[in-house]
């Protein structure tokens, strides 16, 4: 199965687009870039550096003879998108998206997608915490996980064309069921930035009154939690309106097994602490095993300056 497409296009052009772009032609994995954003400043910038071989003034002009069109917008606004892009798109053609909720985009975006288009929806587990067209880069996938979540009755040479693609790009791919999905990232992803923006925004309540110490002695844990809590407000406001139930059953568990612990630290009982940590302790081993992570120090972060 051939993993090259001769004309993609990219609607939304950040983090996620980039990355795509730089990742494609590291491969030669495409003919033609094409990229639309809704902000003309973004649109400019990605024309300024070349991030695709022609920016296009519309979505509806984007996406017009493209043999796949890749949906990188805030999973809010996915619906509205593919009702633009819909009479426009390209009989053949693979229509896909990054979002990190599946089955609210598949209700948003399937009833907009006319007959002998191939709707592929697609979730690139990685990123960072950056934003716009000058932050991709071409690993940002090498080793990283796709999922893929294509409904019953999809096209299977579709499937198959748009997992070599990802392949292409660097990532593994894997199939799941759309429901599914979203609970696995409702706890490896959803639910842990929303600790993570919770806990800085108690840092921040914190800093008024130690003046700014909290930040000026911030470790390694409370570091990772601003890095988190970096991320772009907009795609994270979306996510947990469109991954509720998913998001909600995790926080709820969460909260169990906080009240657990609250328990064991007041009644001082260590053992449980200990057997506790043992056991978190393995599932970051398991994930360094599994190649998402190193347990190289400071990984991801320089040193700080002398």
């Amino acid at each position: 199965m051939t993993a090259r497409f001769e004309r993609i296009a990219l609607i939304g052009l950040g983090l996620i687009a980039g990355s795509i772009a730089h990742a494609a032609r590291r491969g030669d994995l495409v003919g033609t870039l094409v990229g639309y954003a809704r902000s003309e400043a973004t649109r400019a910038k990605a024309a300024e550096i070349g991030l695709v071989d022609e920016v296009a003034a519309t979505a509806a002009e984007a996406v017009k003879e493209a043999d796949l069109v890749i949906l990188c917008v805030p999973v809010g606004v996915m619906g509205a998108v593919a009702a633009e892009i819909g009479p426009h798109l390209k009989p053949g053609a693979i229509l896909s998206d990054v979002g990190s909720v599946k089955q609210t985009v598949i209700d948003a975006v399937a009833p907009h997608v006319p007959d002998g288009v191939h709707f592929v929806p697609s979730h690139p587990v990685a990123g960072t915490e950056h934003s716009g067209p000058e932050s991709g880069f071409a690993t940002l996938y090498d080793g990283r996980f796709t999922l893929l979540t294509p409904p019953e009755g999809t096209d299977q040479a579709a499937v198959d064309h748009l997992a070599a693609f990802w392949r292409g790009l660097g990532a593994n791919v894997e199939e799941m069921e759309p429901a599914h999905h979203d609970l696995v990232l409702a706890v490896t992803s959803h639910a842990p930035h929303l600790i993570a923006y919770t806990m800085v925004g108690v840092a921040d309540d914190l800093r008024r009154v130690t003046h700014s110490e909290v930040i000026k002695y911030s470790a390694a844990g409370f570091r990772d939690f601003t890095r988190i809590a970096a991320s772009d407000p907009t795609m994270w406001r979306d996510v947990f309106l469109n991954n509720k139930e998913a998001t909600l059953e995790i926080l709820g568990r969460f909260t169990e097994e906080l009240f657990a612990l609250q328990r064991a630290i007041r009644t001082g009982d260590g053992d449980t602490l200990h057997a506790y940590f043992t056991r978190t302790r393995a599932i970051r081993r398991g994930i360094i095993e599994a190649g998402q992570d190193t347990d190289a120090p400071n990984f991801g972060r320089g040193l700080p300056p002398k």
